[in-house]
């Protein structure tokens, strides 16, 4: 029998038994109507700028992003350099309130504190910049649009920074003496337009605290903080406007107006000290597409009791040897029903993927929620990775189902390897260090193709499994499920090979 009449044959086994078709679909309408019901049940007491509520600000790139810090700067219309030194980097933390009701502040710098010099398209939230700066612990770096992050020298000592622009070229410099310089990096802005904005800028992330649970699990918290920066030797080329302007770029006001922990500038002369508080820098807090897809691991379940029941039926009613004896070349009737069942997975998620992740979106948002906006791309990316997931799950699941002949033990193999893993690793119960080590080495490794918001290393954040960051890249833990499926398909057929019927 050719591969397509085998292929054809094991197509026709599995439509002509309506419990597994019904299944099929049931696994799609559990992802959908799973996802539906969460977002249903998310409300947020903020509805949008109609209500009050802040604008969340989204970058050149069209990605979520934080911007708020103080900005000291000058019009520059056209091309022209700044060059300061940034003498010293000096910062407060609030930390647990030793008595009720009364701050406590710390002398704490963050790590990722940043003072230097910006050219930014005016002082929008969002707008694209370049920047050359001093870090709390990370040395000279030079960053743009939010995403980009270029290391220069590290150390903390006083540093001069040079920052120039060329038409859409900006070239960021550093010198430990104000006579020898180094380039850090040189980038294009294409969105920056010819008149401009220049200056001194300050800002701090919040300080992050990881707090161990009871179980194992940890849960974390965002501080308070901000740095202040003290620079001198200003020095400005350029026809730039005379006056600085100062601005508390995305400050948070109370009710009345006034603004919520604010920044501000102190000048002696030519020396500014400048205090900052907020970031620069991508989004990752709030819910992503990802959210939507909380139906997965349910439809994963149901695939799994299919794939398994797939292939444990003909061991069950006797008729493998039947399929033997037309296709006496054993591996080939395996082939053909795993690319059957994985064909039909696939085509199941992918339609229950496209219709729920829009769909609890628009919902989501609906209800006031804040959804981290992606590319058209990473939603795609997201969508089939989900249907392609399923579809690796189900190889899996047929294979266990070839090597243990029971539907039992297949099922309950194939949920211990894959399904209890990630929910072990993604619900605060264990050590995080175990969780990502479970998400590498697991075929739960492949629940990464959902992660819709990447990790930054310049970026505060606790980027463990339990807070939606895994420890693989999409690609990368998908290939670690898939080379699961190849393993158990290959044991399958070295056994399917070596038993009798």
């Amino acid at each position: 029998m050719t591969a397509a009449g085998l292929v054809r044959a094991e197509w026709t086994k599995f439509r002509t038994v309506r419990g597994w078709l019904i299944g099929m679909v049931v696994a799609a309408l559990l992802i959908v109507f799973l996802g539906w019901l969460a977002a249903e049940g998310s409300h947020s007491s903020c509805g949008g700028p109609a209500t009050g509520c802040p604008i969340d600000p989204v970058g050149p790139g069209g990605q979520g992003v934080v911007d708020r810090f103080y900005f000291v700067h000058r019009t520059l219309p056209g091309d022209g350099s700044m060059t300061v030194r940034v003498n010293s980097m000096t910062g407060e933390a609030r930390a647990a309130d030793a008595v009720p009701g009364v701050r406590n502040v710390i002398p704490e710098l963050e790590p990722w504190s940043k003072a230097g010099i910006m050219v930014k398209d005016g002082t929008r939230q969002g707008a694209t910049y370049a920047a050359i700066m001093m870090t709390g612990k990370h040395g000279v770096r030079m960053q743009y649009d939010f995403t980009h992050d270029v290391a220069g020298r590290p150390g903390n000592g006083p540093r001069w920074l040079r920052l120039t622009r060329s038409g859409q070229t900006l070239t960021g410099y550093e010198s430990t003496d104000g006579s020898q310089w180094s380039k850090v990096g040189t980038v294009h802005l294409a969105k920056l337009p010819a008149t401009a904005q220049i200056g001194l800028f300050a800002s701090s992330p919040g300080a992050i605290t990881v707090t161990k649970g009871d179980f194992g699990g940890a849960s974390s918290t965002m501080r308070f903080s901000q740095a202040t920066a003290v620079v001198d030797q200003i020095s400005v080329q350029g026809q730039t406007s005379a006056a600085w302007a100062k601005d508390d770029i995305g400050v948070e006001k109370e009710a009345d107006g006034t603004p919520h922990h604010p920044g501000g500038l102190a000048q002696s002369g030519g020396t500014f000290t400048i205090t900052g508080v907020g970031d620069i820098a991508p989004r990752i807090e709030g819910m992503s597409i990802s959210n939507t897809l909380m139906g997965a691991t349910l439809g994963l379940i149901a695939v799994i009791v299919i794939a398994a029941g797939f292939m444990t039926a003909e061991y069950r009613r006797g008729l493998i040897r039947a399929t033997f004896m037309a296709e006496p070349r054993r591996v080939r009737p395996l082939l053909a029903k795993t690319a059957v069942i994985a064909g039909v997975s696939l085509v199941a998620g992918l339609i229950a993927a496209a219709v729920i992740v829009p769909l609890a979106s628009h919902i989501l948002r609906q209800n006031g929620n804040y959804i981290l906006p992606v590319s058209t791309f990473t939603e795609a990316r997201v969508i089939v990775g989900t249907a392609a997931l399923l579809a690796a799950v189900a190889v899996i699941a047929l294979a266990l189902g070839s090597i243990f002949r029971r539907s039992a033990a297949a099922i309950t193999a194939c949920v211990a390897l894959i399904v209890l893993p990630h929910i072990l690793a993604t619900t605060s119960v264990l050590p995080s260090g175990v969780a990502q080590w479970m998400m590498r080495l697991t075929p739960a490794a492949g629940f990464s193709v959902q992660q819709a918001i990447p990790s930054y290393h310049q970026v505060v954040g606790n980027y463990v499994p339990q807070e939606g960051f895994y420890p693989l890249s999409p690609l990368a833990g998908f290939a670690v499920t898939c080379a699961y499926a190849v393993l158990a398909l290959g044991l399958a057929a070295y056994m399917l090979r070596r038993r009798d019927a």
